[in-house]
């Protein structure tokens, strides 16, 4: 089990990338919470997002450090920290949304021909499942 609480501790911690990106790394915060063409509302919606990712990260590591490790704990932990990526991969499957605004299309570099967010969120759920794979192995 340490090794699948680990793997998820590091998922818990990365919740709180999109903030860092999107509000303190200059070279993307440009393209989110800093963009003077992003309307009140969009950023509203941005900020949303980055204290949901914070928030999840916290509730996972209470989980994980809080209460005892249990098989279905660590799948709890994982499905938390989880969330906010998952919900990454489902975002582009509504209307009118992209991996990056048209303006910045030379600064989002691509990774095995997708968007480093889409890489990113796919690693990250990887991550999450050999945790759960290992916690199931360590029962």
């Amino acid at each position: 089990m340490v090794i699948a609480k680990w793997l998820i501790v590091l998922v818990a911690v990365w919740n709180c990338g999109g903030f860092v990106v999107d509000a303190l790394i200059p070279i993307t915060a440009k393209q989110h919470l800093h963009n003077p063409r992003w309307p009140p509302h969009a950023k509203f919606h941005n900020c949303q997002t980055m204290v949901i990712g914070i928030l999840l990260g916290l509730i996972t590591l209470w989980i994980l450090f809080a209460m005892p490790l249990t098989f279905s704990r660590i799948c709890l932990a994982a499905a938390v920290s989880g969330t906010y990526f998952v919900s990454m991969l489902f975002a582009p499957l509504f209307p009118g949304t992209a991996w990056h605004d048209p303006e910045f299309v030379d600064l989002d570099p691509m990774f095995l021909g997708m968007s480093a967010q889409k890489l990113v969120a796919l690693i990250v759920c990887t991550l999450l499942l050999c945790g759960c794979i290992f916690a199931y192995a360590r029962r």
